[in-house]
């Protein structure tokens, strides 16, 4: 296990090694809050784009399951009539220029592998850029009639018109401190000025806010190098198996494999880990197991009996009336002021 691996799981479970950092966490806590206050007072320009823009983000490291959200929102607004475009930072890529438009076979290494598994995922228009009031203008140019940050919280020099916030179910806010004395972003508060906070998985910490519980639902096996799809029962491969995850939190991705039935040796992996040759070189041949952000990265890589668990989130219908009030809400508005 890494340092970073270490510090992400001491700052989760409250070590207390890291107490000598609370000084710094309070200070990191404070630049951030008037860092917030500049933008919200005019001292740092905000662009509003002409569409509304929902923002998708968390207020803590390690991964909560932003993606599955995001590309829910982009099939559901298709449903509603928008015509919805994704603009991400591309973390982990770096493209020869900016913005980006990313395509289903754009280089993983160009866009990063969240943006590829988007843009493959949805057939919606997705743009990276680190600016993201720059990506939000392109999307805007290309036609899209609403746009969705991607990981877009803090990035507050995009206005927004809907915060909603991912809160991992089974980690919460881990110790409650900024970083590095743990894994907030922002402090605790932040989620008490957001529109909606969806918790991803059973709720097992309890949060000051009322919340709304999203699923991550297991929907069918892909063969890596067919792309044809299977069922998730029976298990079309032999067991056990070598299970891989470069995600921010990889033990939920095993879990839901051993769930599955799926037994083996699991390998977690730094988030938007680099993948080569020597990844898939492992002691005994298994079929090999991972997600659909890794698999964007390995395609030319993985070894012939690797498989892709395709999953989609699941959200109550109250919270798709609650959503699509508010944007009925928005659009007469934006008629009413156009």
């Amino acid at each position: 296990m890494s340092f970073a691996q270490r510090w992400l799981t001491a700052a989760y479970e409250g070590s207390g090694w890291l107490v000598p950092l609370y000084p710094l966490g309070r200070l990191y806590r404070y630049l951030m809050s008037r860092r917030e206050r500049h933008y919200h007072r005019g001292k740092k320009p905000v662009w509003q784009a002409p569409v509304p823009v929902i923002v998708v983000g968390n207020i803590t490291l390690g991964g909560t399951g932003k993606s599955p959200l995001v590309a829910w929102l982009s099939r559901w607004l298709q449903q509603q009539g928008f015509s919805p475009g994704i603009v991400t930072r591309g973390y982990g890529g770096k493209a020869p220029h900016y913005p980006l438009v990313v395509t289903p076979l754009t280089d993983p290494q160009h866009s990063g592998d969240e943006p590829l598994m988007l843009a493959q995922q949805t057939g919606v228009p997705v743009v990276a850029d680190p600016q993201r009031a720059r990506g939000a203008q392109a999307l805007v140019q290309q036609g899209c009639d609403i746009v969705i940050s991607d990981d877009g919280l803090q990035h507050l020099a995009l206005g927004r018109d809907i915060e909603l916030v991912v809160v991992d179910g089974a980690r919460g806010l881990g110790n409650r401190r900024c970083l590095p004395a743990g894994p907030l972003r922002e402090a605790p508060e932040r989620l008490t000025r957001v529109d909606a906070v969806i918790v991803n998985g059973t709720l097992q910490h309890p949060l000051e806010v009322s919340s709304v519980a999203m699923q991550l639902v297991p929907q069918r096996w892909r063969d890596l190098a067919t792309g044809q799809h299977y069922p998730l029962q029976p298990l079309p491969f032999t067991l056990p198996v070598h299970g891989l995850a470069g995600i921010g939190h990889p033990q939920r991705f095993f879990n839901t494999l051993r769930e599955l039935g799926v037994e083996g040796e699991m390998h977690p992996l730094a988030d938007h880990q680099s993948f080569d040759e020597h990844t898939f070189q492992f002691t005994s041949p298994r079929p090999v197991i991972m997600t659909a952000k890794d698999a964007v990265k390995c395609q030319a890589l993985a070894p012939p009996d690797s498989w892709v668990l395709e999953v989609e989130a699941q959200l109550p219908q109250v919270f798709e009336d609650w959503l699509a009030n508010r944007l009925s809400e928005l659009t007469q508005r934006g008629c009413t002021d156009g």
